[in-house]
């Protein structure tokens, strides 16, 4: 295997659920030795999601404890905190993502953890942030979908705002956590300096809206639902084809939408001629559109399109992903321990991430001694020696 980026950096992950895990499993995916501390009755995503045929953790688990040794500490105990902190004392990053407070009310806040370990980079997730009137508040993927506009913007246009059905923020939290711990490293490598890193699922989440907010503060604008649209792009969303298959539609280069209209067999149609045109055209290019997908089985439609080099895409249900031709021969998905799960988040032609093993049993690895800061920080890789 290819020498690893973050081989010799060791994460203590302390966090549970979705968007602190996925921080360690980044981290982890890259090299990092990361060390997941579980409470006495285990990680509630054990038990959360979809099970083997045969029992046993579930493989939200096993995708988000991949790579990650299994320890058991209870944190409410005096024995539970000698075992973190000596973790801490030979660790790099430490993750953790209890309500505020609740690690400096364990005796284990950045000021104590720090003292014994001033290079340590401690990664805080919520749901809101250390500070301000809604810090205290329990942090979920809802509240920060809601609260952020994305709800309001997502759905049909006289229909109910729509939550993702799937964790969106956590995922986004995860990326943006993973993120920030790299440029806090990047510091504390140049001047020997740890740091506090403040993520919470709100403001990741603020970062998909693009413009929005600015246009909210200046134009008093709000955008309305517009189903799969986009206010600046037409068309663009989803149609259903002659034989009930679905697909993706997009015009968001001009240079596309000309060859779209060419095929809808428009071009010369002033109405549609300009991006601001078609927006005002909406209805009437989006029927267009339908009705010249309505007639023609999915693969016609997208052999056409492909053929008029415009940007189209089948609407994938999983399965249908899993057997794609590309998807496929990018090996995106690989399999460990037998199971199949996404690989990592990017490819590095030099130091490429891997997936070692998938998440681990309940501390599978408490009969292990974990070296001293000195020595896990002279070498790569540095894990645990058995006791």
């Amino acid at each position: 295997m290819a020498a690893q980026a973050l081989e010799g950096l060791r994460v203590v992950d302390l966090a549970t659920v979705f968007a602190g895990p996925g921080v360690a499993r980044h981290l982890a995916d890259f090299g990092a030795d990361v060390i997941k501390v579980e409470p006495p009755a285990g990680d509630g995503v054990r038990r959360m999601g979809w099970f083997p045929p045969g029992g046993g953790d579930s493989y939200t688990w096993k995708l988000l404890g991949r790579n990650k040794r299994a320890v058991v500490a209870d944190l409410k105990t005096g024995a539970g905190r000698d075992v973190l902190l000596h973790l801490v004392d030979g660790a790099d990053v430490l993750v953790e993502n209890f309500r505020p407070g609740t690690l400096e009310r364990l005796g284990l806040g950045p000021e104590v953890l720090q003292a014994r370990n001033p290079r340590l980079v401690i990664v805080r997730v919520t749901g809101f942030g250390q500070d301000g009137p809604y810090a205290s508040r329990p942090g979920f993927a809802t509240t920060a979908e809601a609260m952020s506009g994305f709800a309001a913007i997502n759905g049909e246009p006289d229909g109910a705002p729509l939550l993702p059905p799937i964790a969106l923020t956590d995922e986004v939290a995860a990326l943006v956590g993973a993120f920030a711990t790299m440029v806090a490293l990047r510091h504390r490598d140049r001047t020997g300096e740890g740091q506090v890193v403040d993520v919470n699922l709100l403001e990741s989440m603020l970062q998909l809206m693009s413009a929005l907010p600015s246009a909210a503060a200046h134009l008093d604008y709000d955008q309305p639902r517009l189903g799969s649209g986009i206010p600046y792009t037409v068309p663009r969303g989803t149609y259903r084809c002659a034989d009930g298959r679905w697909v993706a539609i997009s015009t968001s280069a001009e240079s596309v939408a000309q060859r779209v209209l060419q095929l809808l067999g428009v071009a010369g149609d002033d109405r549609f001629r300009t991006f601001e045109g078609r927006v005002a055209h909406r209805e009437e290019l989006d029927e267009l559109v339908r009705a010249w997908v309505a007639v023609r089985p999915a693969d016609e439609v997208l052999a056409e399109f492909e053929r008029a080099e415009a940007a189209i895409a089948p609407v994938y249900t999983m399965r249908e992903l899993l057997r794609d031709p590309h998807v496929r021969a990018r090996r995106v998905f690989v399999e460990v321990d037998g199971v199949l799960m996404q690989g990592p988040a990017a490819r590095l032609a030099r130091t490429p991430g891997a997936v070692r093993f998938a998440g681990r049993p309940l501390g599978a690895d408490q009969g292990a001694t974990w070296a001293p800061r000195d020595e896990a920080s002279s070498g790569p890789g540095r894990g645990p020696e058995e006791a």
